[in-house]
């Protein structure tokens, strides 16, 4: 992996660095990423023993915040920014009962018409399971509410001696039923996810056109950071955030956009790529990550983790997509490790929460290892240097079964 030398700067001011957030599919304002990140920076510090220090940002364009580290005396200040995309995500939940069971029709046909499930289970079957949970939750929910409605309209029909009635109370107790399983969903997810799974799946893979125009608006926004004074630009891409962050990335660095002797660095956490790029029409992401990977201007390092049931952990993004170059330079594929770095009482307290574990890479780790979301983000070294010289983890999965390569 190649790792640039920073232009000269002055070593007694702060080290700079600006960040930019892709969240992944998450309808939630992007305030809430600023409350995980103070709660959690002020965890890791006490942990760690560096010094965080929490304020705002000097730019105040777009939604962020000011961070500044002091780690051993060595002192670092950082603005952050998220890349705001929750209006098309909640755009894409709005879909009625009738309309998201209509997704799930067409989403399972798409993974499983394609073959795309059976190669991806040859990777890793936790991110597979999580697929397929809200299709088996939903149709659950479904068998229940009408054998309950079938069961009741026949007793209210024998009761009544009119057996006309039993059709209409039927679908009285269908259409209830169903409604109060959508109101549960904020604490089984099952339609959350299911809109997931659909908004990737929708046109086998291709972007659609609100988000096309919106990874434009990113790429626009990061040349126009890079043009200022910065020790580091880094770019973070979280779970459908991470493929997205490749393909803003690689527009970016076709455009020519990226100054000589800018450092720019991609931390790409929790991906989920496959479940994008293993789609027939997926060609353009498939193609950026082919470029991407083999591009000198920037350093991306990928982390994920096996005990993170929702990501493809330690799948290369590139080698398991079937379109690795002959010049591939990165990603350096690396684990958080999740068994290592947090205590056995901390993983018991996060033992079934699958999507707090899907974050935990944003979170304070009690048994921290070189992987520290806050010493990455508020500390002095870039990212490409504080990882010079490591290797892939151990159990890195880079085979190509992708059965679409086509960029």
């Amino acid at each position: 992996m190649l790792h640039r030398q920073n232009n000269r700067r002055d070593m007694t001011r702060p080290f700079r660095r600006r960040i930019l957030y892709i969240p992944g599919y998450d309808p939630i304002p992007p305030r809430r990423y600023r409350e995980l990140y103070k709660r959690e920076g002020a965890e890791q510090a006490r942990i760690s023993g560096y010094r965080l220090g929490f304020g705002p940002r000097r730019d105040r364009k777009g939604f962020g915040w000011g961070v500044s580290g002091d780690f051993d005396g060595a002192r670092a200040e950082a603005e952050f920014e998220v890349l705001v995309w929750a209006d098309i995500v909640q755009g894409s939940m709005g879909q009625s009962i009738a309309a998201t069971y209509g997704q799930l029709c067409r989403t399972a046909w798409a993974y499983i018409g394609s073959g795309a499930l059976f190669r991806l289970m040859r990777l890793r079957r936790g991110p597979v399971i999580a697929a397929l949970y809200p299709v088996v939750v939903l149709l659950a929910q479904l068998a229940v509410v009408l054998l309950a409605g079938a069961g009741l309209g026949w007793l209210v029909g024998r009761l009544t001696g009119v057996m006309g009635l039993a059709l209409p109370v039927t679908l009285a107790v269908v259409w209830a039923g169903l409604h109060l399983w959508r109101r549960l969903d904020g604490k089984i997810f099952a339609y959350y996810l299911m809109h997931d799974y659909a908004f990737t799946a929708q046109g086998g893979g291709a972007y659609p056109p609100a988000l096309e125009a919106r990874l434009t608006q990113f790429a626009d926004r990061i040349a126009e950071v890079l043009a200022g004074d910065w020790d580091e630009v880094l770019v973070i891409g979280h779970s459908s955030g991470a493929y997205l962050g490749v393909s803003v990335l690689a527009d970016l660095i076709r455009s020519g956009r990226v100054p000589t002797g800018a450092r720019l660095s991609y931390l790409s956490l929790g991906h989920v790529v496959p479940m994008a790029s293993f789609l027939p029409r997926a060609n353009r992401l498939r193609a950026d990550l082919r470029y991407l990977s083999a591009r000198p201007e920037l350093d991306w390092i990928d982390v994920t983790a096996p005990g993170d049931a929702c990501c493809f952990g330690l799948c290369d993004p590139v080698a398991v997509s079937g379109v690795e170059p002959p010049g591939r330079r990165q990603p350096l594929v690396l684990s958080a490790a999740f068994t290592q770095t947090l205590s056995p009482q901390k993983r018991r307290s996060l033992r079934g929460r699958w999507f707090r574990l899907h974050f935990q890479y944003l979170c304070a780790f009690d048994r921290p290892r070189d992987y520290d979301y806050f010493a990455i983000t508020a500390g002095p070294l870039p990212l490409g240097a504080r990882f010079t010289g490591r290797d892939h983890s151990p159990g890195r999965i880079a085979r190509p079964v992708n059965g679409f390569t086509a960029t």
